[in-house]
């Protein structure tokens, strides 16, 4: 265990005390949500991201340590382990090497080498090895291995069996096997060539392409494996394979006497075995390499989408587009709940423009609507059209925006739509989510899978489990960063609630739907399978705001109430004051706690010009300092009272942040939707035109962003700032709000290209 830690220290840059902590906590059964928000002092305030990256280390260095403790126990039961190979067990890093050092203790099916072994040409096998013998020598010897029955009829099948022996034994090499593996990584070139070259499609790039293996990028990777699997290429890892032989020649031959045998098993070896297996594990180690960083991109995209700010208070009309079978309406009110659905006709083939209007109109009117959502999926773009149209006439100020529908269909078939709206047509419910999307992101999107939610890269060819678990953790850690209303979340929401399985969400639903509204935090605990353990790590995140305890609203943690109770007596407030936020002088207060520091200034004489500019300079550096004392001051003004109410500085500071703002939404800082109430098409653009849009997806080449048309824009790397831009996620998140200018129309394929630097 002291390895895994020293090994955790170094890596992620931690103490080894914050390390030992953080372990101890994980191994208590704490999520990671809660130990990030809740056990800073513990940790030392790791983030949240950074305990992902921890715990996921944690588990693949213990899985490491177990295999290595297998390993070593089937070795040693064979009657083969000595303190050396032990020693080299113990010190690997990886699991790769691990298995190189058992791949001669493994047992095997039978290949060449086996089969020779059991003719019993093992021993002459090692006679050659041990090079004392001339070729000829060798031949006399092989006349000894003869053998009718063993099937061993002339001194060239006893050599030959040997030598497969031998090429085994070369291939099963912990420190070859790495080397060569090193040679492909490093000096290796990856080879596609076209199955057929005269068939188009999206491919087409990589029908006769090269590349370093070194150099090769992650997206490259994913795009190749998938036209591999398509059929439309073939792929193969070209190698310094004459370098290899040599190196391993060197390794190997250390006499003259059986250079000849020698080489030809070192030959077969590493043609026979060695290269296929190695171009296996090394295309594997670079689809593992960039799927793990597609998930990451995936994970970084998901995370601003699910936290784009709600759109509040606003009655919407939500439109999910079609052509022939109609365009659904469904509006809602300022809570989400369904107050009308109808479907219109205004695109081809029906083209009927007049109808539509006037219900959408009658809509608007009859119900106030303030805000049109409409899906981004087919016809969107004429629909958008239509209802720009129409806006124009109504007397009262209406908006539309564009919202993504991706996975709107999934969720309207799925059993969780079925339940929630039974008796409501599969097309509707898609406009129903729509238009909850754009009143709640998070409460809608996580109902819905989230690989088909339109952002990232590939996710579909993408290891799966590794693909779940990595959007669960963003999922979770975006729902335990905005807290959950306990009184209108689902059980699709609640159960990514820290500490919340799928059947206690339901539970505390059903608690809801017999008992009424919660009305505190400690309520919670009457829940069916609720247990203690549960409440600690969910209380914190859900909020209830009806409560009588303001607190109850916050993001302060039920077993921090009497700290922050007391915390609000030493600065003369009261709880009332914090029902009506009257805490804005908190910090002023807080630096009132701390003495003044008093410094001597020394008295200046004038003396002309430069002497005034002197004095100035120094008044304008005593601006400086005191604003700099003030800092200190409230750092200090925190420490005293922390001492004060028994709190860490950290969790204080939390406490402080949640007071003077109960019920604030984190959301609120995030980039708003963009309300149109015009619509553009390609014609209306034009190389050099500025515009705003929106970032509707971000990949390794760069981001596509919505400026309005029918297809997102997209900015290529190489255009997103005046810098050099390694990764893009760098300068922009899908949500952002973004300024680009028109630099390339392709008006045949529709495309546009954009560029951000101004």
């Amino acid at each position: 265990m002291k390895l895994i830690i020293k090994k955790l220290s170094e890596e992620l840059r931690l103490r080894v005390k914050q390390v030992e902590d953080t372990i101890n906590l994980i191994d208590e059964g704490n999520t990671i949500p809660f130990i990030a928000r809740y056990r800073k002092e513990v940790t030392g305030g790791i983030s949240d991201e950074v305990l992902r990256d921890f715990d996921e280390r944690l588990k693949y260095l213990r899985n490491l340590k177990t295999r290595k403790e297998e390993v070593i126990r089937l070795i040693d039961e064979q009657g083969k382990l000595t303190e050396e190979l032990k020693k080299k067990i113990e010190a690997a890093s990886v699991l790769n090497k691990l298995e190189d050092l058992y791949r001669p203790y493994k047992l095997k099916k039978r290949t060449r080498a086996t089969i020779a072994k059991e003719k019993g040409l093992e021993n002459l096998s090692n006679i050659i090895l041990d090079q004392e013998n001339s070729l000829e020598e060798i031949r006399e010897i092989a006349k000894n291995y003869i053998s009718k029955e063993k099937e061993v009829e002339n001194v060239e099948n006893a050599i030959n069996g040997a030598l497969d022996i031998i090429a085994e034994k070369i291939s099963d090499n912990a420190d070859y096997r790495e080397f060569i593996r090193n040679s492909y990584i490093n000096k290796g070139i990856l080879e596609t060539k076209a199955v057929k070259l005269d068939e188009q499609s999206v491919y087409e790039m990589y029908y006769e392409y090269k590349e370093p293996l070194i150099k090769i990028a992650n997206h490259r990777i994913l795009a190749i494996n998938r036209a591999e699997k398509e059929k439309f290429i073939k792929v193969k890892l070209i190698s310094k394979d004459e370098e290899i032989i040599e190196h391993l020649s060197k390794k190997i031959i250390a006499k003259e006497n059986c250079r000849e045998l020698l080489t030809l098993a070192i030959e077969d070896s590493y043609k026979r075995l060695i290269a296929p297996s190695v171009e296996r594990e090394v295309r594997n180690m670079l689809s593992e390499r960039a799927e793990e960083d597609a998930i990451k991109v995936f994970a970084k995209n998901t995370k601003p989408l699910f936290l784009i700010p709600p759109v509040k208070d606003a009655i919407t009309l939500a439109v999910d587009p079609s052509y022939r079978t109609g365009c659904k309406l469904a509006v809602l009110d300022k809570t989400g709940k369904l107050l009308d659905y109808k479907t219109i006709y205004p695109n081809k083939p029906q083209n009927k423009i007049e109808d539509a209007r006037v219900t959408v109109k009658a809509l608007i009117n009859k119900y106030k609507v303030d805000i049109i959502p409409i899906g981004n999926g087919t016809a969107s773009r004429e629909t958008e059209k239509f209802i720009a149209d129409t806006i124009k006439e109504i007397d009262r100020k209406v908006y539309y925006t564009i919202v993504s529908e991706a996975g709107a269909s999934v969720y309207s078939a799925s059993k969780l739509a079925t339940e929630e709206y039974p008796d409501i047509d599969v097309s509707i419910r898609g406009a129903i989510s729509i238009g909850r999307r754009l009143q709640d992101p998070l409460a809608e999107l996580v109902k819905i899978d989230p690989k088909s939610i339109g952002v990232g890269q590939y996710q579909h060819d993408l290891n799966q489990k590794k693909l779940d678990q990595s959007l669960t953790n963003v999922v979770e850690d975006c729902v335990n960063s905005v807290g959950i209303d306990l009184n209108t979340a689902t059980p699709s929401l609640l159960k990514y609630v820290s500490g919340i399985s799928y059947a206690i969400a339901k539970n505390v639903v059903l608690y809801r739907d017999e008992n009424g509204k919660f009305t505190s935090r400690k309520e919670l605990k009457k829940v069916k399978r609720l247990g203690d353990k549960a409440y600690e790590q969910c209380a914190g995140f859900l909020r209830i705001f009806e409560s009588e305890n303001p607190l109850d609203n916050t993001a302060i943690h039920p077993e921090s109430y009497d700290n922050a109770l007391k915390l609000l007596n030493e600065l003369g407030y009261t709880i009332d004051d914090v029902k009506n936020s009257n805490l804005n002088d908190i910090e002023k207060r807080i630096t009132d706690i701390a003495p003044l520091e008093v410094k001597k200034v020394k008295k200046i004489s004038s003396r002309g010009g430069f002497e005034a500019l002197r004095v100035l300079k120094e008044n304008n550096n005593s601006k400086k300092d005191e604003e700099l004392s003030n800092i200190k001051r409230l750092e200090n003004g925190y420490k005293l009272l922390s001492e004060k109410v028994n709190l860490g500085v950290l969790t204080l500071k939390d406490i402080v942040e949640e007071i003077r703002k109960p019920g604030r939404d984190p959301r609120e800082d995030m980039p708003k939707p963009v309300f149109r109430s015009d619509v553009l098409t390609l014609d209306d653009l034009s190389e050099g035109m500025v515009l705003d849009g929106t970032v509707r997806n971000v990949v390794n080449f760069g981001a596509f962003v919505d400026i309005g048309i029918k297809t997102d824009g997209l900015v290529h790397v190489s255009e997103l700032s005046n810098k050099f831009v390694s990764n893009p996620m760098a300068i922009v998140s899908v949500g952002d709000n973004v300024t680009v200018k028109i630099i390339k129309i392709d008006r045949d394929r529709g495309k546009v290209s954009l560029s951000m630097k101004m």
